[in-house]
């Protein structure tokens, strides 16, 4: 091994050591390796700089202007009234509607602030139908995850994957080129959750166990971890209430649907789109110039420009070219479907230790050398990673909507694993045979 690459590897075991702590912020971490690889000289200043430029950056950041608009003008708190008095006439089965609406608007919109505001609206309508908020709110959570992998916008992992592998020399993802296997992943998944996964909670109506969970959800000692999927920091900017602004819903609603559309017509790639329609929202006054930097959400920016320094030292120094042999020496007598099923469970694995910018750096390299490897098309390896990126499941600290549940409802760290294990499982399975059909070898 070489110099450079005896120093990245070292940087890398770092950053995945200290994520995996979790006594430091994600974003701080991913930055200081790249720091670290920038003044070593194992990446140039250059390179840093087109990192930060990214297109997944300028995509990400725009998207975050568009939804942080929508957000102020009262349209998700409208919506979730309206689902309220659903649920009021129709019981039960409409606190289902609304976990399905959640992931609906997941699939477009970060999904955040949309369980943040669902979340109590579930707690409270299922404790006035005499009902444990326990059985509805780890799903709402995973209906949002679940979401998030039917379009390439609807999480950051995907924007990335995307992005990586459009550097590496390959065709632009269209915005709902994944849509079909993420939507039979969401909908067997949603199936499983209704059906049964609600069923293996243990349902406890128990006043003290709310009173405590409701402490600890307003306790300003509360730390939501680092390892959230990319998506960090406090939860608190989303939980004020904010009244209808009929002109700013209907333009900021109108603006998503024609940066969406226009994506989706290959009029241009979703970065200019996004970034547009973010800058139209200003000149429309719909946000000023100073809630449109308050919506940037920085962190969640600079942990995936950080995480994509670390994966052009792993691509310019050869490392990752020499694991992928290493990999592949020990899949010669494979098939590609076969992979392409370990390919997905080592994505499943990581993405519930490590943030989801981590997962899609180290493994986006890997797909596309075995698909040259096996002489196939990478796509379907690529939208593996996309899907399993995002299906963090199994544990409370895999994405930051599962931590908000977490303490909202008072569950146990087993609560996760008996809900979540088997999800992981129903969605590798399903992932698998849907991205065959769709993305053939």
């Amino acid at each position: 091994m070489t110099f450079d690459q005896i120093l990245t590897l070292l940087v890398l075991a770092a950053v995945v050591a200290a994520l995996i702590w979790d006594k430091l912020r994600s974003d701080v971490v991913a930055l200081a390796g790249a720091a670290f690889l920038l003044m070593t000289g194992v990446v140039r200043p250059v390179e840093v700089q087109a990192a930060f430029a990214s297109p997944a950056i300028v995509a990400l950041a725009s998207l975050f202007v568009i939804a942080y608009a929508m957000e102020l003008s009262g349209l998700l708190d409208t919506a979730i009234a309206k689902v309220v008095a659903l649920c009021k006439r129709i019981g039960a089965a409409g606190l289902w509607v609304l976990i399905g609406l959640s992931g609906i608007l997941s699939a477009f919109l970060n999904n955040t602030p949309i369980v943040v505001l669902a979340a109590p609206v579930v707690r409270d309508v299922a404790k006035s139908l005499n009902r444990s908020p326990k059985r509805y709110l780890i799903p709402l959570s995973y209906a949002a995850v679940l979401g998030g992998c039917c379009t390439l916008i609807g999480t950051s992992t995907n924007l990335l994957v995307a992005d990586m592998a459009m550097a590496a020399g390959q065709p632009r993802f269209g915005i709902f080129e994944i849509t079909p296997v993420g939507l039979w992943v969401a909908l067997i998944g949603g199936i499983y959750l209704m059906l049964i996964g609600s069923r293996l909670i243990k349902a406890d109506d128990g006043a003290e166990e709310m009173a405590t969970a409701e402490a600890a959800e307003k306790s300003e000692d509360f730390r939501a971890p680092g390892l959230q999927g990319g998506i960090i920091g406090h939860v608190q900017p989303f939980t004020e209430h904010v009244d209808l602004q009929p002109w700013k819903a209907i333009t900021s609603s109108a603006i998503f649907v024609g940066v969406v559309a226009a994506a989706a017509l290959n009029i241009a790639p979703i970065a200019a789109c996004a970034f547009a329609g973010a800058v139209l929202l200003i000149l429309l006054k719909v946000v000023t110039a100073d809630e449109a930097y308050a919506g940037l959400r920085p962190e969640v920016l600079m942990l995936i420009a950080g995480m994509i320094v670390l994966g052009i030292a792993l691509d310019e120094t050869g490392l990752a070219g020499s694991a992928t042999t290493l990999l592949l020496g020990s899949m010669e007598d494979m098939s590609p479907l076969l992979a392409l099923i370990i390919l997905y469970g080592a994505t499943l694995f990581a993405t519930e230790i490590l943030s989801n910018a981590t997962v899609a750096v180290l493994f986006t390299p890997v797909a596309v050398t075995m698909a040259e490897a096996f002489s196939v098309s990478p796509r379907p390896f690529l939208t593996a990673i996309m899907i399993a990126g995002s299906a963090a499941f199994a544990t409370p600290f895999g994405y930051q909507t599962n931590v908000i549940v977490y303490q909202m409802g008072g569950y146990n760290y087993m609560d996760f694993m008996k809900v979540g294990l088997p999800l992981n499982l129903i969605t590798w399975v399903v992932g698998v045979i849907a991205i065959q059909y769709y993305f053939p070898f």
